[in-house]
């Protein structure tokens, strides 16, 4: 689910960074708090601050998704350095997994927007098609983007009722090199899931990429 909040007047925030997001009413309470940190999946020159997660059975999301109109929250920041670098000689490759795919929504938007001359890839793993938050919208950035490519690919489409013609399988060296070619001395962004983060990781070093060259943000489950 997405969820959308009046922007406080004079916030400013770069795209990828993130927020610390406290519910000022909460009345329901577990063991996780009222507290959570989330990036904008928004991009700077959009109106709202817009949050995007996973719903689980916490007291804090169950808050959010009852929520009418009008509720309050905190919010610290901006925070975090998931940014886009300046060199625009230097390729961005995104790769995102799951909802990790919030700052790379909010970058790859602000890029289109700004005419930004960065070539950026951005591949993006789910299970389904189904599971895929902003598949559409991040296919039309091509559209906007003549220096924006995108990659998606689905792991377990044995389970989709949808059709799909792109990519399957997890994101790995073989596909990195296929849609990569060309791409000199790219600065990778990784988000997702942690054991994700840490795979990828592995992978790059193991293609002779620096972690100079890596930019990372773990999503945890809460």
């Amino acid at each position: 689910m997405a969820f959308y909040f009046e922007r406080p007047r004079g916030f400013a925030f770069q795209a990828g960074q993130n927020g610390l997001v406290s519910l000022l009413d909460a009345r329901d309470f577990d063991g996780y708090g009222p507290t959570r940190t989330f990036t904008f999946a928004s991009a700077p020159h959009e109106p709202e601050l817009m949050i995007a997660t996973r719903m689980r059975d916490t007291a804090f999301k169950r808050t959010l998704k009852s929520a009418p109109a009008g509720l309050r929250v905190g919010l610290d920041g901006p925070n975090g350095v998931m940014t886009l670098h300046e060199d625009a000689s230097r390729p961005a490759v995104f790769i995102a997994g799951g909802v990790g795919v919030t700052p790379f929504r909010s970058m790859a938007c602000h890029a289109a927007h700004a005419r930004l001359p960065h070539r950026i890839w951005l591949f993006y793993s789910n299970r389904r098609p189904e599971d895929a938050a902003f598949i559409g919208e991040l296919r039309e950035l091509e559209k906007a983007n003549p220096n924006y490519r995108f990659v998606p690919t689905m792991t377990a489409m044995d389970n989709s009722a949808l059709p799909w013609s792109g990519e399957t399988g997890v994101i790995g060296k073989a596909l990195l090199e296929r849609h990569l070619k060309g791409a000199q001395s790219p600065i990778f962004y990784l988000a997702g899931p942690p054991g994700m983060v840490i795979g990828m990781q592995a992978m790059l070093q193991g293609m002779g990429v620096s972690l100079d060259d890596v930019r990372d943000e773990e999503f945890y489950g809460y």
